[in-house]
């Protein structure tokens, strides 16, 4: 039987260590690690240097090996994306089933370790979130319906929670409102980067929203959804759980993500427009979420 192209390229350029660690999408991993280092830090106990740094790197090997499985299950629709397509499975640099075996290690090795090294409840909620962005959003969402992002949007919110139940060995409402923040942020956040690179879902045929609904649905839901996000990201300074370093920080970051999505959510595109205000948004969200965790860490520990 003939190999496959992707095979055969394969075997002729076996992956090193920089594909595997391309494979857990070192980018993502980073806001991954941070909001659940912060949803530790935050937490009115202290943990362990030891015992922190092992719950970090659960939670880090969690999302890589998440990361990886929905490579592995999406190799077909990234090679369809200019974003993507040089990514290690469509590049040809990598077996599927090499992917497939990293990702199942990791995230196994990732709950097993969380579950003896830490508690029960952090591994739960883990677990929880592994499947929830491999099964729930990359197998079950994202090929069939433009609220892939909203709905998928939880896998990404998790992390706080775990960092809190690690420290903590349970959930309140803190680290809940901060659940809530991600996962209002992660439609305005992901539906920017959409709108301005919307040609490669429609080629790879995926339903995001720009494709299926339009810009303008698209921009409108953008604003809708910033307003609950930024009720949610000030609610914890309003409940009086946080003091007034994370009040005024949430307050004026929030008035900064106001306005970009407020451009953005008002904004008519011309002929080869170059996206600017949604490039600046998306940017912005990033820096958003890193500028708002690390202000309710330091509220806690400064205040």
């Amino acid at each position: 039987m003939a190999s496959s192209p992707v095979s055969a390229s394969a075997l002729s350029m076996p992956a090193d260590w920089r594909d595997f660690l391309a494979l857990t999408k070192p980018g993502v991993m980073r806001l991954v690690v941070f909001t659940g280092l912060c949803g530790m830090l935050a937490a009115p106990v202290q943990t362990h240097p030891v015992l922190a740094f092992t719950a970090i790197l659960c939670i880090a090997m969690g999302a890589g090996g998440a990361a990886a499985l929905n490579q592995w299950y999406e190799a077909d629709l990234d090679a369809k994306m200019k974003r993507t397509r040089e990514r290690p499975l469509p590049g040809g640099r990598m077996e599927r089933q090499s992917a497939l075996h990293f990702g199942v290690g990791l995230s196994v090795a990732s709950v097993v370790l969380m579950y003896f090294a830490i508690n029960l409840l952090s591994a739960a909620i883990l677990t929880a979130s592994i499947l929830y962005y491999v099964v729930i959003y990359t197998v079950w969402l994202k090929r069939r319906t433009p609220q892939n992002i909203v709905i998928g949007g939880a896998a990404g919110a998790f992390p706080p929670l775990i960092g809190w139940a690690a420290a903590t060995g349970q959930v309140s409402l803190l680290p809940v409102l901060l659940f809530a923040l991600v996962f209002l942020w992660t439609p305005p956040h992901f539906w920017a980067l959409a709108l301005f690179v919307k040609s490669d879902y429609a080629n790879a045929g995926v339903p995001m929203l720009p494709v299926v609904a339009g810009e303008r649905t698209t921009r409108t839901q953008i604003g809708l959804y910033t307003l609950p996000m930024i009720a949610a990201a000030i609610a914890p300074w309003a409940l009086g759980l946080t003091g007034a370093i994370y009040g005024v920080a949430s307050i004026l970051l929030n008035l900064v993500f106001g306005a970009l999505a407020l451009a953005v959510t008002f904004r008519r595109t011309g002929t080869d427009d170059a996206m600017k205000p949604e490039k600046r948004l998306f940017a912005w969200s990033i820096v958003y979420l890193f500028l708002i965790f690390g202000a309710l860490v330091a509220d806690r520990w400064l205040a």
